[in-house]
């Protein structure tokens, strides 16, 4: 269990945190297309939870399940990139549906509900949210994911380093406040949705139970809340 050092040993480490691969791997493809296979997902998880191990110092000053957490989700994405997991339909289903929101944002004033973009889009309303379904797993970001192409992760920079630039600070400061506020800006619902989400876990399927509607229905309300944030965002 231990090294003579009193520290826990990798491969301990290893076997504690397995169970979390797999929850994260479950929370991850229930956001995927259907061809995306959990076992794939464990798979390159796995190889991350062991390169945390491998790398992880005490003295970084983060507890290890939330290294491991931002390597493990890091393991997973490269294994979606490296596969060119999303069909390209849904790419562009995601950006005219980020485009529209946006420019209708702008010239209303306010939040467009769901009939005004089918209708800026000029399709009906059920059209529309096949549309979502059709965007659904287009939207795989966190917050220390945000335009960072290489491969160290936001979590990695912070603690490898303990006295980060002023300039780094700063930006992942105004970054934050950035997102904080555009999900106060979502409608009430998809900013329920979302903390029910991101900050509960829960799935899509107890989130429906919460707010009374489908699975289905949770899932196009998710894209939409994404697409609006991902415009907000766009300049960061």
């Amino acid at each position: 269990m231990y090294t003579a050092t009193g520290t826990l040993d990798r491969q301990d480490y290893v076997t504690r945190f397995a169970p979390l691969v797999k929850r994260l791997a479950h929370h991850l493809v229930a956001r995927l297309p259907a061809g995306v296979q959990l076992d794939d997902m464990v798979q390159a998880g796995m190889i991350g939870l062991m390169d945390a191990a491998a790398r992880y110092c005490e003295g970084q000053g983060a507890q290890f399940e939330t290294y491991a957490t931002q390597r493990i989700r890091g393991a997973m994405l490269d294994e979606l990139r490296h596969n060119d997991w999303l069909p390209r339909s849904a790419r562009k289903a995601q950006r005219r549906v980020e485009a529209t929101i946006s420019r209708l944002e702008q010239r209303l004033g306010r939040p467009p509900i769901e009939q005004e973009v089918a209708s800026e889009l000029a399709m009906s309303l059920a059209d529309y949210q096949s549309l979502l379904h059709e965007a659904h797993g287009a939207q795989l970001f966190n917050y220390e994911d945000f335009n960072h192409d290489d491969e160290e992760q936001f979590l990695e920079r912070s603690v490898a380093d303990p006295r980060p630039g002023a300039a780094e600070v700063l930006h992942d400061q105004r970054l934050r406040q950035a997102l904080v506020a555009a999900i106060e800006r979502l409608p009430e619902r998809e900013k329920l949705l979302m903390g029910l989400y991101y900050e509960q876990d829960l799935t899509f399927r107890q989130i429906a139970e919460v707010l009374g509607v489908t699975e289905s229905r949770v899932c196009q309300l998710h894209s939409q809340a994404v697409a609006r944030l991902r415009g907000k965002l766009k300049g960061w």
